[in-house]
């Protein structure tokens, strides 16, 4: 119900905007579809490979489920998001970049979350409290940086800030792993 909430919401928002220019190359059915297809397969590919390899080599290396789950896996379904959005910065499609990473985050909370839930309950663990704290800090100190100030954008140093408390927190992870 939160995910058809929301894309009506989309869908709303999207026919009061103005009329906005887009570039168009026509291309026959034939190559679209082609693209698409090639595209899906390497996703598909590419995104399996990536974890389950890094899945075995931290399994191998002891790693907790929690651990895998957290870095691994996230970093694996999210490669193709981060390959969208550094396309999407370097042409200057901003809305685009930042529309992808909290599309993907609103789809994943509300429509795989629910629907996995859904198909089989999931108990709640209370070792992953802190965790979301830092996804909750992190989403807060999103929205005060791209809402505040004169040029309400996410500058670099804001940027290097939420990229190195990743870069802690995954330490952090593996630290308190080993202890």
């Amino acid at each position: 119900i939160g995910f058809a909430a929301f894309l009506y919401y989309v869908f709303n928002q999207m026919k009061r905007e103005d009329n906005i220019a887009v570039s168009y190359q026509h291309k026959s059915n034939f190559k679209i579809w082609g693209f698409i297809l090639l595209g899906f397969t390497g996703l598909i590919i590419g995104g399996q490979l990536v974890v389950d390899k890094g899945i075995l080599i931290a399994t191998n290396l002891g790693v907790s489920e929690k651990i895998i789950g957290l870095t691994i896996i996230a970093a694996g379904t999210s490669l193709p998001e981060l390959v969208t959005s550094i396309v999407a910065a370097t042409k200057k499609n901003s809305d685009i970049a930042i529309g992808n990473v909290i599309g993907s985050n609103i789809f994943n909370i509300l429509l795989i979350l629910s629907v996995s839930s859904f198909i089989n309950p999931i108990s709640y663990n209370q070792n992953f409290n802190l965790d979301i704290a830092i996804l909750l800090g992190g989403t807060l100190f999103l929205f005060m940086a791209m809402f505040t100030g004169k040029r309400k954008r996410l500058d670099r140093w804001e940027s290097a800030l939420l990229l190195s408390f990743y870069l802690i927190y995954t330490i952090y992870l593996v630290w308190k792993e080993t202890q």
